[in-house]
């Protein structure tokens, strides 16, 4: 007798599929278990409006929740960066495997890098976080550029430069490695011009609490590493009392000496999102060792942003 299928609750678009796809392989070949893929329209898939508008936390995440609770799928995908910061007490964060690449990347007309785009360049981006830092990097240079707000999958947000109506947009290069489109890139922006969302380039995997054998299956999927930087990431956003539509960018990178991983560096960025004002600080300590060192981290840098004025930034709200 075969056992039965898991199911795995997705979005249904295209970048959501392929994520979920990849990790219906690998709990496929743990647990030798069937996996059928079961789509579930989200609130975020269908609102037309902005998110930061709609609430941004959470939009993507609800309806999957809904149906992890409901038995109706036995685990779900998401990525990480759509999960609000609160844990869910009936759910478990099983698995948070090996992250993408999480920098920002420009795909521009004319195969343009960011810094070979004209004055004036329009720019789309549904981000405040984005607009804040490329308004600032601008800035700095001596350089305007306009942020135009846009929504929509992939393909929508690459028709705009294809078709002639923005000079480039900003997208994150681990959507387009998973879809396989990362040949439209052209130019990966520096974490030191723009930090990426908290836990950008990482997926959660979750199951309900009362599910035990297969959250502990799940768990084999899970990164250590990437687990404790998305942890200090995302407390230092929840200390920030941000949701994922706030102008927040935090990246936790591992610090190695030769092979050794020794220190783990937190940076965070709040800004307005004219980018005539960001708060960037940074943090190094050792490689938290448990989730609560890791929440600690996170705190920590937002105690010393909120000290230098972060609070006031995060009030712009204007898209």
């Amino acid at each position: 007798m075969t056992e039965k299928a898991l199911r795995l609750g997705t979005r249904r678009s295209k970048l959501a599929m392929a994520q979920s796809g990849h990790v219906a392989d690998a709990v496929r070949q743990l647990t030798g278990r069937p996996v059928e893929l079961v789509e579930i329209t989200t609130y975020g898939d269908t609102s037309r409006e902005h998110l930061a508008q709609i609430g941004g936390t959470g939009v993507f995440v609800v309806a999957l929740r809904d149906a992890l609770l409901r038995g109706e799928v036995d685990f779900a995908v998401h990525s990480l960066k759509d999960l609000p910061t609160a844990e869910h007490p009936d759910l478990v964060l099983a698995a948070i495997p090996v992250r993408e690449d999480p920098r920002d990347v420009l795909v521009a007309r004319d195969g343009l890098t960011f810094d070979q785009l004209p004055d004036g360049a329009r720019i789309g981006t549904g981000s405040p976080r984005r607009m804040a830092q490329l308004n600032a990097y601008a800035r700095s240079h001596g350089r305007t550029i306009e942020c135009v707000p846009i929504r929509g999958n992939i393909d929508t947000r690459v028709g705009y430069v294809t078709k002639g109506e923005l000079d480039a947009v900003v997208l994150a290069a681990a959507g387009l490695n998973r879809i396989g489109r990362s040949d439209v890139v052209t130019d990966f922006l520096s974490v030191d011009t723009v930090l990426p969302a908290p836990g950008q380039g990482a997926l959660a995997i979750e199951c309900t609490a009362a599910d035990a054998g297969l959250a502990a299956a799940l768990a084999e999927l899970d990164d250590p590493f990437t687990r404790a930087a998305v942890t200090a990431e995302r407390s230092l956003l929840a200390a920030l009392e941000a949701g994922c539509s706030a102008p927040v960018g935090a990246l936790a990178d591992l610090l190695a000496d030769g092979q050794i991983v020794h220190e783990m560096r937190l940076r965070g960025v709040v800004g307005t999102t004219d980018g005539s004002s960001l708060v960037q600080l940074s943090t190094t300590g050792p490689v938290p060792t448990s989730h609560d060192e890791a929440m600690a981290l996170g705190r920590e840098l937002a105690d010393e942003m909120l000290a230098k004025g972060a609070a006031g930034l995060m009030g712009e709200r204007a898209l």
